[in-house]
């Protein structure tokens, strides 16, 4: 299989003698939709910055393709694209004129500029908003425009850095599905984000970085599998009484108020038996959910013990 990303011993080091990467291995193959997780600071950005040229490191090497971006830099920028976190454009530029803007550094005829310009911008919703000055879009906007900008020249791979941050939920999930479609179409995609219900929604592998080092790599299944117990919040149609907990196990479950209660499942423990018990006393279920988020729980977890 073709690995889009290879990072060897990557190590990074500043003038001030902050180590920010500290042998840094990790593959990403080739159409994946790859998360790189961690706390603010533990240099999941230093890593962008090397990949996308803007960073240079102190040794190890990096290559996109099989191609190492230090010594083939131009090669290597056509083949990627990346959103950044923050906002880059000029807020007084048209919509349409950034994304032609951005074709332009990449050596696409006008027509085909012209082109991609309106199927991006179609695709990610701001069509409509291709004269108005981008100062004028609101945050989740300028963010679409970002991604826009990032795939006009139709790279194989796409780097987003917190790309959804301040974006309310509706316009989360339409820009999850339109990721989730590219990445379908061959795009493979690099997510870093804060929302970790996002990575575990999109992402089929993960690696979580901390403090310079990667501490875990795996598919996002494995890690999930990892998971020792969960809570997971039953809610009920009918009010709740103490005795119809008697078979669950009251040191597993709590009342949390008359219409639902939370359950400790154990990764042995088999779900089914409290639908069951609950049948059993004529208590109609209207929803289940889990308490936290399972991939929040594995992550806080692996930070702790590393």
């Amino acid at each position: 299989m073709t690995s889009a990303i290879s990072i060897n011993d990557l190590r990074k080091t500043y003038a001030n003698g902050h180590e920010a990467l500290k042998g840094i291995n990790l593959e990403v193959q080739a159409r994946d939709f790859f998360a790189l997780l961690g706390p603010n600071g533990a240099g999941k950005s230093t890593i962008i910055g090397i990949i996308s040229t803007l960073v240079r490191q102190s040794s190890g090497t990096v290559s996109v393709f099989g191609r190492n971006v230090a010594t083939h830099v131009y090669e290597t920028k056509l083949d990627f694209g990346v959103v950044p976190q923050e906002v880059n454009f000029s807020p007084f530029e048209k919509v349409a004129d950034i994304v032609m803007t951005q074709a332009g550094y990449y050596g696409l005829p006008r027509a085909l500029a012209s082109e991609r310009t309106e199927k991006y911008l179609r695709k990610l919703g701001l069509w409509e908003k291709r004269d108005n000055r981008s100062r004028m879009l609101s945050g989740g906007m300028k963010r679409r425009l970002m991604i826009a900008r990032a795939l006009v020249h139709e790279p194989r791979l796409l780097i987003l850095d917190e790309p959804t941050a301040g974006v309310d939920i509706e316009l989360r999930r339409s820009m999850w599905e339109f990721l989730q479609e590219i990445n379908q179409s061959g795009t493979t995609i690099i997510l870093t984000t804060h929302y970790l219900e996002e990575a575990e929604n999109l992402c089929r592998n993960i690696a979580i970085i901390d403090e310079g080092r990667i501490i875990e790599n795996t598919s996002m299944k494995s890690l999930l599998g990892k998971l020792d117990s969960q809570t997971l919040v039953f809610d009920v149609q009918d009010e709740l009484q103490p005795e119809m907990f008697a078979g669950i196990g009251l040191a597993r479950s709590r009342l949390i108020d008359p219409h639902s209660f939370e359950v400790d499942i154990g990764r042995d423990d088999d779900v089914n038996h409290v639908f069951r018990h609950l049948e059993t006393k004529n208590v109609t279920v209207k929803g289940v959910r889990n308490k936290t988020n399972r991939l929040e729980q594995l992550f806080l977890s692996r930070l702790k013990s590393a």
